[in-house]
């Protein structure tokens, strides 16, 4: 049975975000509220939890998880970022965007995309989120909470502790999210002299990036 952490939307408990911190820590898979809807969220660096995540969001290793970090430092410490790529991510930071880049050597295989080398990185701005970033104190390993063979993501905590209380291990509800998935950009051909190429076109605004 899940368990069920209701946080206040702009002052979320710190009390409640240290029990949901410990169980990421202890490997559990728990559904966050984001600035784009609600994720599945598990520790980094735990290989049992990630290949559960995988299994309850129906996705294969050619499926790019995504690493929520909290600012732009933590960011660059698992991607190659050069400066024109900095400039673009300082601009659309924290925000509903999800970036694609080179995967730095550091970063363990199974989190990078088995062809590319890849890594799906994004800096959000919920401030629930953020608060439990900075108390788990590392990234997370996400994906957006689409329901198997759905094609929407949910947004309502009472909804997915219905159809997901026996599949994961928490959920923190701060509300409803925008139901609208980030915006996805490849920045891997900035690196070889090319442009930024949008992926899927979501909640964050492409103008922001000068590619609108």
């Amino acid at each position: 049975m899940a368990q069920y952490f209701e946080v206040h939307p702009d002052n979320p408990q710190p009390r409640l975000l240290k029990q949901a911190a410990v169980l990421l820590a202890r490997g559990g898979i728990v559904a966050l509220p984001t600035d784009s809807s609600y994720a599945l969220a598990c520790h980094l660096d735990d290989k049992p939890s990630a290949d559960r995540l995988r299994q309850i969001r129906g996705v294969d290793d050619k499926h790019h998880l995504t690493l929520l970090c909290r600012d732009l430092s933590e960011l660059a410490s698992y991607a190659r970022v050069d400066n024109r790529q900095y400039r673009l991510l300082k601009a659309a930071t924290p925000g509903a965007y999800t970036f694609i880049l080179e995967a730095a050597r550091e970063v363990p295989r199974r989190l990078s995309h088995p062809q590319r080398k890849t890594i799906g990185l994004r800096v959000p701005e919920h401030r629930t989120l953020q608060a439990l970033l900075e108390m788990h104190g590392a990234p997370l390993l996400a994906t957006t909470l689409i329901p198997r063979g759905g094609t929407e993501p949910l947004n309502d905590a009472h909804e997915i502790r219905d159809l997901y209380e026996k599949l994961i291990d928490g959920v923190v509800d701060a509300g409803a999210c925008p139901s609208q998935p980030t915006t996805v950009v490849d920045l891997t051909p900035m690196a070889t002299g090319g442009d930024a190429v949008v992926m899927r076109e979501g909640r964050g605004d492409v103008a922001v990036l000068g590619l609108g």
